[in-house]
């Protein structure tokens, strides 16, 4: 009893170690002087087509559409990805992507507020049938959904990349699937698959290749899973998730279960599964990602998986960013690290502009379920 005790104490600490950090307010550029602005929005697989959230990132790209790149990192249609035609949750799932085309203007939504802003789309595990067995035919059917209305699934084909877009002048993103290295279930692979990719060893050498081949462009690379995170996959439980854990598997299951729900947070701290940063299929994958970062830095690695908002310095990236609570509700606890420079359990979005004279402004936007919008943190990002 002492011991469960104890572990309960432990997690509702940790679960109550979230907040804002704040360290500096510079003033926004002025339009003009933005080459590029990258939007990134995590995690917007319950969205509905009046989300308030999304509401606002339509209103951030439509200042400059033309020069606007939205990159929804992951998780894009729950829970189980973008089912077949002809399934019951067929429609379902058009109308949560069909809610998060329209920020760009996309899938019949005219020319209203955000149109022309380029659209990419990064593979989250739910998008692989919440890493089940129809996960690649989800992937596929995504990617080929996305395309039809004006948008990009990239690594498309279930392939794990590195896919790369230059922007303007300055700014390239490359996109990973980091489900693939988790993935158990049928995915494209070495020496079976059409991927130009499709081995451990090619996609560092490819990431690799990438980084390097960026020259003066700052390197933003996105995907799904964190390679730093202070939230839930990191083992950071809030205390409901010890007082009432039922709500893991559905969220109107408010049954208080103390002490025997600590056993949960316990579990998932262990490795239980490769969604969590202490699974050994998910740390392979990250060491072997920083092994390429520690040589080649990017400026950014952006992500999404855990539904908070925090901003991280990294020693391989300079900075980690994860931006996955895109949908007004779907939030959940977060810690701090020695190297955690903001950190909320809120929704909203994350804004990198890249400016005319080679700057980079990162701005972290909160938004409540009216639509009022709060920029709670911003920085001049260090490029050197």
């Amino acid at each position: 009893m002492r011991g469960n005790t104890a572990v309960l104490i432990a997690g509702l600490s940790l679960g109550c170690a979230s907040g804002g950090y704040v360290d500096g307010s510079p003033a926004a550029p002025a339009v003009g002087e933005i080459e590029v602005t990258l939007l990134l929005v995590g995690d917007a697989g319950w969205a509905k087509a009046d989300d308030p959230v999304l509401g606002r990132v339509t209103a951030h790209a439509s200042e400059r559409p033309d020069r606007t790149v939205v990159v929804f990192l992951g998780d894009n249609v729950y829970q189980d990805g973008l089912a077949a035609v002809g399934s019951p949750d067929r429609e379902r799932g058009e109308r949560i992507l069909k809610a998060q085309l329209r920020v760009g203007g996309k899938s019949g939504a005219g020319a209203g507020a955000g149109a022309g802003a380029r659209l990419v789309f990064v593979p989250g595990n739910h998008d692989w049938d919440r890493s089940g067995p129809d996960g690649w035919e989800d992937v596929l059917r995504q990617g080929r959904f996305l395309a039809s209305n004006g948008a990009e699934l990239l690594p498309a084909g279930g392939c794990p990349g590195p896919s790369v877009v230059d922007v303007g002048s300055q700014v390239r993103i490359v996109a990973l699937d980091t489900q693939w290295w988790l993935h158990g279930e049928a995915k494209p692979q070495d020496p079976t698959s059409e991927c130009g990719v499709d081995s451990e060893i090619e996609i560092l050498d490819a990431l690799g290749v990438a980084l390097e081949a960026a020259d003066s462009r700052q390197v933003v690379v996105v995907a799904h899973h964190p390679l730093a995170s202070a939230g839930k996959h990191a083992g950071h439980f809030g205390w409901k998730d010890h007082i009432f854990p039922l709500r893991n598997v559905a969220k109107w299951m408010w049954l208080p279960l103390p002490i025997i729900g600590s056993a949960y947070p316990l579990v998932r701290r262990l490795g239980a599964t490769a969604q969590d940063m202490s699974g050994s299929a998910n740390r392979h994958m990250r060491q072997a990602l920083d092994s390429v970062f520690a040589i080649y830095r990017p400026l950014v690695y952006a992500s999404g998986h855990d539904h908070s908002l925090q901003v991280l310095e990294g020693e391989t990236a300079r900075y980690f960013l994860v931006s996955g609570a895109s949908t007004i509700g779907h939030f959940s606890a977060v810690g701090r690290e020695d190297r955690t420079r903001y950190s909320r359990a809120a929704t909203g979005f994350m804004r990198l502009d890249f400016t005319t004279d080679r700057r980079v402004r990162l701005g972290v936007f909160t938004v409540d379920k009216r639509g009022t919008e709060t920029e709670e943190y911003s920085v001049w990002l260090d490029t050197r």
